[in-house]
């Protein structure tokens, strides 16, 4: 006895492997996160020769942190193992601290060489450095010194910005009412816009069809439900 296929075979898309640009091109610039585009712009006239930018995960500073290190040619650095760094010489990157373990005394040690050296370290952070889990109290007093500059979430240009960049990278021309309606119903984080982008573009593959607002309601909706898959 044979058996009936009664479900429609579903077209999977392939993975092309959409990555985000990190290059100044593709950097939007909007209120949110002018004076940090400002002073990573300004390298190496800086004021102070350390430098932190602190804000909300998805709100660009690991692009922020890439453009810098694209110009200076900075040496990146973990930071659980920042004397590891001990000899090399800066500009200096350590991204994403905060969160974890710090190597404290070679943070110090490290802001100590960069300040006599007259050479530069960008930290990004989710944190203010007065929240980072430091102890020490002269490096608490050294990221005291140091310039930091807050990166807002993206507001309603740089998410529209976004999104109309990330679509045209895959060569998708999208409905203004489309971006729109995206602006409003997803978190407000670029990570976000890049998984719904790519979400939105598997949908359409899969289903034949373009970009529409009702597709887009349907791939929020399943995201906001944590659905694995859409009933498209």
């Amino acid at each position: 006895m044979s058996l009936a296929m009664t479900d429609t075979p579903r077209q999977l898309p392939l993975d092309l492997g959409h990555e985000p640009g990190y290059s100044r091109d593709d950097l939007i610039v909007t209120a949110s996160n002018m004076a940090a585009v400002d002073i990573v712009d300004r390298w190496p006239e800086w004021i102070s020769p350390v430098v932190i930018l602190a804000g909300p995960t998805g709100s660009g500073k690991t692009h922020l942190a890439a453009v810098w290190k694209a110009d200076s040619d900075a040496t990146v650095i973990d930071a659980a193992h920042i004397g590891d760094a001990s000899g090399k010489s800066g500009p200096f990157l350590i991204d994403n601290i905060g969160d974890g373990p710090i190597d404290e005394a070679g943070l110090f040690h490290l802001i100590n060489t960069v300040r006599q050296s007259g050479s530069s370290l960008l930290m990004t952070s989710r944190r203010w450095p007065a929240n980072w889990p430091v102890k020490l109290p002269d490096l608490a007093s050294r990221l005291k010194a140091a310039t930091t500059v807050e990166i807002g979430e993206p507001d309603d240009m740089l998410l529209s910005g976004v999104l109309y960049k990330l679509f045209a990278d895959r060569q998708i021309a999208v409905d203004p009412n489309v971006i729109s309606f995206l602006v409003s119903h997803i978190e407000r984080s670029l990570s976000t816009a890049s998984r719904i982008v790519d979400k939105l573009d598997r949908a359409a593959l899969e289903k034949k069809s373009k970009i529409t607002r009702t597709l887009a309601a349907s791939v929020v909706t399943a995201i906001d439900e944590g659905q694995a898959t859409f009933d498209l």
